[in-house]
């Protein structure tokens, strides 16, 4: 399998991008709808205006109609021509509403509003005196509605709201970068600790641990052999943080040395490596592994099961249970510890995230775990139940494992 070796950024370069980029959606999606929203007033308030302002010259064209049917109706018999104009058209109702004559496209809709849509078109209603000229009590004036000014309304918005949205993005940016600065030193100042701190720690860890191999156990007494029992895990705990430490720190410097890696044979050796850990809590491991190769970098396949190990141990329960089970096309690694809410289990891949203070670690076990699974194209899944435990699965894709 070809596995990309360049690791790019920091991961904490990488967090950081990745929050303000979800930051800027986040605040440009609001910024758009807000302007979308104004735009849409707008547009509304525009489309009113224009509709206003037919009032006055309907009105107008209503009066002209009015004095040409006066003419008519005092000319009658002699002129039976009803008036007519190109600007607009009209009809005549009497006083119960019935039709007198019509040159409408269509029917008045209302006989107590005096100007309303009605479809395409804007019907003007005046009330005429009582003179009944032509018998009518009720002239409609009728104008198609006048759409030309919503080609510049729309441009303008466009133009205009792009321009906003494109401002207010830009400030954004600038702002919340501002804001994390000192969340990015920050980060900056642990990443430079655990560096400085991880290079001081290999000899010490190495000594206590060789030390601890060559005591005669068997002149001990009771009381010293369970001191030195302690002794041994809290080497290895700080023998474990150290593995991590440099993997997180030294990996982008090291190639990866890709082979076919036992991974039933490496899950009992760190079981057993584990083996004082978990019992210092009386945990037990119930081991259920078939053979199963996977074509990987042993030291990285290494650190992912040490950190669900390690996990699993850490966040189980005094007298709990650790179920690891190994087949062909996965490995799953269940606890009966404290488990977390459902809603948290995608947070915990991230680095420095810790669910239980009382539990030591700078939570980058699981962030390892995550970036060498992402680095091979292998598959995790998490189930979490508060109170009753965490299963993790990692599925081996077709083509990593020894079919």
């Amino acid at each position: 399998m070809l596995v990309s070796k360049s690791k790019g950024t920091s991961l904490h370069r990488s967090s950081e991008r990745s929050s303000l980029l979800r930051f800027l959606a986040l605040y440009i999606t609001l910024v758009a709808l807000l302007l979308l929203l104004l735009g849409m007033l707008h547009y509304k308030s525009q489309k009113e205006l224009t509709f206003s302002n037919q009032r006055s010259i309907l009105a107008t064209y209503a009066n002209e109609q009015y004095k040409a049917i006066k003419e008519l109706h005092e000319e009658y018999p002699q002129n039976l021509t009803y008036p007519r104009n190109t600007k607009f058209r009209s009809a005549i109702y009497d006083l119960s509403g019935v039709k007198i004559f019509s040159l409408m496209k269509l029917n008045p809709k209302h006989f107590g509003r005096d100007m309303y849509r009605i479809n395409d078109s804007i019907h003007f209603l005046k009330p005429l005196d009582e003179n009944y000229y032509l018998g009518a009590k009720y002239l409609f004036i009728e104008v198609d509605e006048d759409f030309t000014w919503k080609d510049d309304v729309i441009k303008d918005i466009i133009i205009y709201g792009t321009l906003t949205l494109l401002v207010l993005a830009i400030f954004g940016f600038f702002f919340v970068s501002i804001f994390l600065r000192p969340m990015r030193n920050s980060i900056t100042l642990l990443d430079d600790f655990i560096k400085d701190t991880t290079h001081e720690l290999n000899t010490p860890i190495s000594a206590i641990l060789a030390n601890i191999e060559m005591m005669d156990k068997d002149a001990m007494g009771e009381k010293n052999e369970k001191k030195l029992a302690r002794i041994n895990i809290a080497a290895k705990t700080v023998s474990h943080l150290y593995q991590d430490l440099t993997y997180l720190t030294l990996s982008h410097n090291r190639k990866s040395k890709d082979e076919w890696v036992d991974l039933k044979q490496l899950i009992q050796d760190r079981v057993e490596y584990f083996a004082i850990l978990a019992g210092s809590k009386k945990i037990t491991f119930t081991l259920d592994l078939k053979d199963s190769a996977l074509f990987i970098d042993a030291v990285k396949i290494a650190r992912v099961v040490d950190n669900l190990i390690s996990n699993a141990i850490k966040y189980n329960k005094r007298h709990g249970t650790i179920f690891i089970t190994l087949r062909k096309q996965h490995l799953i690694v269940r606890d009966t510890g404290i488990g977390i809410e459902s809603n948290e289990v995608n947070e915990i891949f991230e680095r420095y995230t810790r669910f239980n203070s009382s539990e030591g670690g700078f939570g980058i076990g699981l962030n390892i775990v995550r970036s060498i699974i992402n680095e091979y194209s292998l598959q995790i899944e998490v189930e979490s139940v508060l109170n009753q435990g965490t299963t993790i699965r990692i599925n081996f894709l077709k083509g990593t494992i020894d079919a």
